[in-house]
């Protein structure tokens, strides 16, 4: 496992991390147990550092992770956790007002029942899970998370960027206001490496990348028969739904052709792709299974990326929101 600078905090990371969405049930029916017996594995193989959200589950993301935390008796974890707003903008709004979406009682409410549901007395990194550029000058949310780091309660601050929007996280980065940036970064979604990625290698901000399978499509295993195989409640269900999954199976396909002469998976490519940025602390695939862990951490062994893939995928930069 190749480790790197969470930006600016002095953390050495796992360049492979756990993304834990998938733990709480919404992609599907989950066994808790098993699902501890992975986060275990993924500990043994050199990740130490976890992903989630209050919102995984209603918290049984946590919940799941905390009791593999109280379990595991190895290295240091770092614990990412996520708090949403109290009240989410429409996803067409372009530029909607941070004020109030995060008041201080609900923050701290927040704070103290991710606190119980993972079993800690600090969080390691207490992320905003949705980042909306007025926050630059409506700074309560701010003075809301310096007073909890003051206090103990939390480490780290960080965002969340909504979905496909790595714009939004560009004033942000440049002025290094919080520790770390969660976005979107796949080979679909390849702008954050115009603007967002520069602005915070310049301030010493660390970065998440999030979804680089896009959501699945790009692990390279889906075929025509594939959304028909998902519980319609789901949210690979709900992402593709309609034309979208016909759209994205044709250009996965146009992908895996691009990428055969250097990989013998589209995954592999995917994932070798997001790492090539030198400014990504960190990727947060989900995992569920032992065996699907050691298929990511394969790829975290410091081979370069080749330049004249990185330049011909550059034309199949593809930024869509299948979130609204």
């Amino acid at each position: 496992m190749q480790y790197r600078d969470f930006g600016r905090t002095g953390w050495k990371v796992s360049e492979i991390a756990f993304g834990g969405w998938q733990l709480g049930g919404q992609w599907g029916d989950v066994d808790d147990d098993a699902s501890i017996a992975t986060l275990h594995h993924a500990f043994s193989q050199g990740v130490n550092f976890v992903d989630t959200a209050e919102y995984y589950g209603e918290g049984h993301s946590e919940e799941v992770i905390g009791r593999a935390l109280e379990q595991w008796d190895g290295d240091k974890i770092y614990v990412a956790t996520k708090v949403r707003p109290i009240q989410w903008p429409s996803p067409s709004e372009g530029d909607p007002q941070m004020t109030g979406r995060y008041p201080e009682w609900y923050v701290r409410e927040n704070v103290e029942k991710s606190l119980k549901r993972l079993g800690t007395e600090r969080i390691d990194l207490f992320q905003l899970h949705g980042w909306f550029p007025q926050g630059i000058t409506q700074l309560d949310w701010l003075e809301t998370l310096n007073a909890l780091r003051q206090e103990g309660k939390i480490d780290k601050i960080g965002v969340s960027i909504r979905d496909y929007r790595p714009e939004d996280g560009v004033a942000l980065a440049e002025y290094g206001l919080v520790d770390s940036l969660q976005v979107v970064h796949n080979m679909f979604e390849q702008r954050p490496r115009e603007a967002l990625f520069p602005a915070g290698a310049r301030s010493g901000s660390g970065f998440i990348a999030r979804v680089p399978f896009d959501s699945g499509s790009l692990i390279g295993h889906w075929h025509e028969g594939t959304y028909d195989t998902w519980p319609e409640d789901s949210v690979p269900a709900w992402l593709f739904r309609g034309e979208r999954f016909a759209e994205t199976l044709r250009r996965t396909d146009e992908l895996k052709k691009l990428v055969a002469p250097y990989y013998s998976t589209l995954a592999e490519a995917a994932m070798r792709y997001v790492l090539a940025s030198p400014e990504v602390s960190t990727v947060i695939p989900g995992m569920l299974t032992p065996r699907e862990v050691d298929m990511n951490v394969v790829y975290s062994d410091g081979e370069p990326f080749p330049t004249e893939l990185l330049d011909a995928l550059g034309e199949h930069g593809w930024p869509r929101n299948f979130y609204q």
